[in-house]
């Protein structure tokens, strides 16, 4: 069924027709509203019109999408919301995320401070009247009464100017998500999201926290995740880039990713009680390196040299450690003396890519030493794999992991790799809906930084845009545990 537009006022309606959906004018107020929902057929249903802000950072102008409407006949979920929002920002909008109530009359300043104390963003007269029951629904407010500014005001005329402009710019987005409406297969590639190098690091973050009290300083992000330093930050983690922002004495945390000898000499120099968050596997890679130096050998670092624990690593023995990115690099690099030489790896890195730098490696240095073991972690691996299991049965996939996150963004050039597009989304408001209107079968995995909870709201705003059927493609099951430092037991 073709999605359906509906503008309570025709000046509404004007403002947002274009070559999209089609558009209808509902009406004013709840009792045209509910007339015109049962005429209307039965499908997908958008709402956009003019609405008043609850709130006093909701400003004339601004656009609320509503995350569920409540009216009279109880609450609509509407879980859709995060995409589309994410679309209107796309289009340089200012957007708030929120519940919208529906009212039967225009609302004065003493209820309006009575509905926002609800938790709702925005008001109208209309919405919950045209919610569309087990459909996909959405609705989209412009604001253009707000707190200490009602319809009855001199501002009313620019202020409904403002909104009306907004609309008109809102457009696009309401054509995206109409067209992004459909029926879909979400394939779950397991393992996804959280390695236990990850967990342990944000339980180190947590136990320091408990034992030592707000502040606990952690040098640069603990793991490459936007969501996981925000809610540590709102525990009391404060996070620094370097040793000399921390105050003296004071509880630090090292990332997972490592830190160089240096660093550690300067926190042992402002007396800093140290907590060592670093992954055990990065930690492996650092003894091999000293390992290698030891014994007088140069050390080709395949890795990404602006990547934090290609630093820290290059820091054991700097004058030692060559960094080789890729192919070509390796294929030209030159040492003091090619008969002793050895290479590790960055632990984060595609499989493939790296394994054919170390292949170009061990044939022009015969005398190479290897690891012991692969120095790619087996989280890295594992998400790879069940990855490569799955991509060639979708027609898109999303990986979810922050744009700083080496891992996640191997996993998107593994899917291309496969010949299937692939995006990397922080969370599902990055989804961009342009590209789910072809995609029918969307693979769907996460970074071993990002947390489970991002893939779960990924799925339920699918599901605002239709029914989905899940299918989980599971490659192996992880079991692997690290023990905690000493410092936080």
């Amino acid at each position: 069924m073709t999605p359906i537009v509906c503008t309570p006022l025709r000046i509404e309606q004007a403002a947002v027709r274009g070559p999209g959906p089609r558009t209808v004018h509902t009406g004013l107020g709840p009792r045209r509203a509910a007339a015109a929902a049962a005429r209307l057929p039965s499908g997908p249903r958008i709402v956009a019109g003019v609405g008043g802000g609850l709130t006093p950072e909701v400003r004339p102008g601004d656009l609320v999408v509503a995350t569920e409407v409540r009216g009279p006949s109880g609450v609509v979920p509407v879980p859709s919301a995060p995409l589309l929002a994410g679309a209107l920002r796309g289009l340089g909008l200012t957007v708030h995320l929120g519940p919208v109530v529906g009212s039967s009359h225009v609302v004065r300043e003493r209820e309006r401070a009575s509905l926002a104390s609800s938790g709702a963003l925005a008001v109208d007269m209309e919405s919950a009247w045209l919610a569309a029951s087990g459909e996909p629904f959405a609705v989209v407010r412009a604001i253009v009464d707000t707190v200490g500014e009602p319809l009855l005001h001199p501002s009313t005329v620019s202020n409904g100017l403002a909104g009306l402009r907004s609309l008109r710019r809102a457009a696009p987005a309401l054509t995206a998500w109409a067209e992004a409406v459909r029926p879909r297969m979400v394939l779950l590639a397991s393992p996804r999201s959280f390695c236990a190098g990850v967990e342990r690091a944000i339980e180190i973050v947590e136990r320091a926290l408990e034992k030592h009290g707000a502040p606990v300083y952690v040098r640069r992000q603990i793991v490459h995740n936007t969501h996981v330093v925000h809610r540590l930050q709102e525990r009391g983690a404060v996070f620094v880039d370097e040793v000399e922002e921390v105050p003296e004495g004071a509880t630090l945390v090292f990332a997972a990713h490592g830190v160089s000898p240096a660093v550690r000499r300067a926190a042992a120099d402002r007396g800093l009680s140290v907590v060592d968050a670093t992954c055990p596997l990065v930690t492996k890679v650092h003894n091999e390196v000293r390992r290698y130096t030891g014994r007088g050998e140069t050390v080709f670092l395949i890795g990404h040299a602006e990547h934090e624990e290609v630093e820290g690593t290059v820091g054991e023995a700097p004058d030692d450690v060559v960094v080789v990115g890729d192919v070509a690099a390796a294929r030209t690099v030159t040492v003091r003396d090619p008969a002793r030489t050895a290479y590790t790896m960055q632990t984060t890195l595609a499989l493939d890519e790296a394994e054919e730098i170390a292949s170009v490696l061990r044939e022009r240095f015969p005398g190479l030493s290897a690891p012991r073991k692969d120095d790619i972690c087996y989280a890295t691996t594992n998400r790879q794999q069940a990855l490569r299991a799955i991509a060639r049965e979708v027609d898109l996939v999303l990986v979810v992991g922050s744009g700083n996150s080496s891992n996640s963004r191997r996993l998107v050039e593994v899917s291309e790799r496969e010949g299937t597009p692939a995006v990397l989304v922080d969370g599902c408001g990055d989804v961009d809906l342009r590209l789910l209107a072809g995609a029918g079968r969307i693979g769907l995995t996460a970074g071993a930084s990002a947390p489970p909870h991002l893939v779960t709201e990924t799925v339920e705003a699918l599901r605002g845009l239709g029914p989905v059927s899940v299918a989980e493609n599971t490659l192996t099951e992880e079991e692997m545990t690290f023990t905690l430092p000493r410092e936080v037991l």
